[in-house]
């Protein structure tokens, strides 16, 4: 235990040294001149061409005026004053300034310049390069994002073959993705203070670069440690590119607009997890395994030559110290957490090493919250739940999320080890569903942003909750076909809250503050996942042993019945002996069954906990900050 934990520090200061690094180099934001106020070219979007433009300002001569205080709107929050000494006063064409249709006169006035009214619809100042349009920089994200979440799910259907391969256990092989999934809970946190440090394209550009050489090392790996160190980098990329995906789309797009544009960035949320299992079934049966990882260091270095020429984006940045307390802190407190609950269902809640890495991550996370709340500028602001708006919606989130995650788990063993589908067959029953989600996406964004969270909420979580009461009924005899369209049912309902509860916690907050809520929300939707999928994994291990001592309970042998039962098996085999066996099989199928189902009961249980919640959510207005 002590030298897992030795060794878990060592990696996520390795980790954070190596990503300072490299950003050292970064080109530095030129201060503002205090002398010049002029601005030679001021971005103004188009919302129909959906490009930014150019407007060269106009100069007119005007009597000199008293002295006024304007603070710069790229530094707004550091409140960096600016004292005019021109006579000059610079005058904007009026169609140029109408950046927002909450405008509501064209004119400059000394209330908003337009170059103001450009920050409050594009969230921070942002700079777009050249002939450089949101579409553009959307596809180049995607790509990555894309990618990276697909690459979290291909690696659990390739585990047995890769065991085989090195000739590891199973419990060192799930390093693989216990590894991964550690390094994203170091990243995440911090997450806010990389978009205060360094701009969009610098961190999407790494990002990349991280993930695409991963990739290529998990290709050629010939050992397990080889393979590791793949895995982890390929974790660097993708903890920094997640966070930066949600921010960015909350900085780009005005609030009004923000529910179609998360619903389409749900398609890779929602169609990567989809496909992974379904991809790496069908590659592992035809071609050896490392060619799903050649694929993705040849998409992963396509994304990277079209962000070289696309993604050019970028916002203010300052130069931001790195809390190392607070990164340590929560480091080891978010890490042992998330690694106590993802072993609790493999080794039980007795484990003494699930249970001191709880115990171990809850002191740190304790010491962590506490120091943020007494820094005056923190690593991770937690402030945002002061804000309702996103508190609310982040516990409804946190409850969805369990139940999904959890869900999500129980489903493939009861096809693959009960009914004894294939890894191919399972994925294929799963993909329909998670495709109509992605395809929903969009559909449910565009609602959002006309009727609000509160309809939608209530309409998908109540399809949600039937749907997985639904998944209580199981047994040996559910029909393919059954279980295929109470799946289509349950994602089709999913697909009303996932991004949009999202957007609306975002949506909620100020623009200064949207990175630490982001970073907030990843960060409790991780633990979520983890704590659930623990929660529901346990409830089937131990109904499932229940199960098996009320069926063998129930067995009598002196019963007619039952011995009848026994002989037709063993003449069936040609052994009593062996009918005996084939019974206690399928008792043992019986009570995993029953377990499976007991621990759908309490996915219901939760999903019926966040409709009722559901109902609490406020009208539309509630869930859009005025604040800048």
């Amino acid at each position: 235990m002590t030298s897992f934990i030795i060794a878990y520090i060592l990696l996520s200061l390795a980790v954070f040294f190596v990503i300072n690094r490299l950003f050292l180099r970064r080109k530095k934001v030129k201060p503002v001149d205090t002398k010049e106020q002029v601005v030679e070219e001021t971005p103004v979007y188009d919302h129909q061409a959906e490009k930014v433009t150019y407007e060269q300002p106009i100069k007119t001569h005007v009597e000199p005026a008293q002295p006024e205080v304007i603070y710069n709107s790229s530094t707004r929050s550091t409140h960096e004053k600016i004292e005019p000494e021109y006579s000059e006063e610079v005058i904007y064409d009026s169609e140029a300034a109408r950046t927002h249709e909450e405008v509501e006169t064209a004119t400059a006035s000394t209330e908003e310049s337009p170059r103001e009214a450009a920050a409050h619809a594009h969230g921070p100042n942002l700079t777009f390069g050249k002939n450089i349009t949101i579409p553009k920089i959307i596809t180049a994200l995607m790509i990555g994002m894309f990618i990276a979440i697909l690459n979290q799910t291909l690696i659990n259907v390739a585990l047995p073959v890769l065991i085989n391969d090195f000739g590891i256990t199973t419990s060192t092989a799930q390093w693989l993705t216990t590894g991964f999934m550690l390094v994203n809970g170091i990243l995440v946190p911090i997450s806010a203070f990389l978009i205060q440090r360094f701009t969009y394209r610098q961190l999407f550009m790494t990002a990349m670069m991280f993930f695409t050489v991963g990739s290529l090392i998990c290709a050629i790996a010939g050992n397990f440690p080889m393979m590791m160190v793949g895995r982890l980098t390929q974790a660097v990329g993708a903890g920094i590119l997640m966070p930066l995906g949600t921010n960015i789309f909350m900085s780009i797009f005005p609030p009004d607009k923000r529910g179609a544009a998360m619903g389409m960035m749900g398609i890779a949320f929602i169609l990567a997890p989809a496909i992974g299992p379904t991809l790496t079934g069908w590659v592992i049966q035809n071609y050896h395994w490392n060619v799903m990882f050649y694929g993705m260091f040849i998409i992963g270095a396509i994304a990277l030559l079209i962000g070289s020429v696309w993604f050019k984006i970028a916002q203010p940045t300052h130069n931001a110290k790195l809390d190392i307390p607070g990164v340590i802190f929560s480091t080891i407190g978010f890490g042992s957490i998330l690694y106590g609950f993802s072993e609790a269902g493999n080794k039980g809640w007795d484990s003494p090493v699930v249970d001191s890495t709880i115990i171990i991550g809850l002191i740190f996370v304790g010491l962590f919250v506490y120091r943020e709340l007494s820094m005056k500028n923190p690593m991770m602001d937690l402030s945002t739940l002061k804000y309702s708006g996103f508190s609310f919606t982040t516990l409804i989130n946190i409850i969805v999320t369990m139940a999904l995650f959890g869900g999500m788990i129980l489903l493939p063993i009861y096809l693959q080890s009960i009914r004894g589908f294939s890894p191919l067959d399972s994925g294929l029953l799963l993909l329909p569903g998670s495709l109509l989600m992605g395809l929903m996406g969009p559909i449910a964004g565009r609602l959002f942003d006309k009727v609000g969270i509160k309809p939608l909420a209530i309409f998908g979580l109540a399809i949600m909750t039937y749907a997985t009461w639904e998944l209580t009924k199981l047994n040996m005899d559910t029909p393919y076909s059954h279980i295929l369209g109470i799946y289509i049912l349950r994602s089709f309902g999913m697909a009303f809250i996932m991004m949009p509860i999202m957007t609306a916690g975002m949506n909620s907050l100020p623009g200064r503050l949207i990175p630490h809520g982001n970073a907030f929300s990843n960060t409790i939707r991780q633990l979520a996942g983890s704590i659930g999928t623990a929660i529901l994994v346990t409830v089937m291990t131990q109904q499932t042993s229940a199960h098996i001592g009320d069926i063998a309970n129930s067995l009598d042998k002196t019963n007619p019945a039952v011995m009848n039962q026994i002989q037709q098996a063993g003449q069936a085999v040609g052994s009593d002996a062996l009918g005996t066996q084939m019974m206690l099989g399928r008792m043992q199928q019986l009570a995993t069954i029953n377990g499976i189902n007991d621990a759908f009961w309490v996915a219901t249980v939760l999903s019926a906990l966040a409709f009722i919640l559901s109902f609490f959510l406020k009208g539309k207005d509630h869930y859009r900050s005025d604040e800048a």
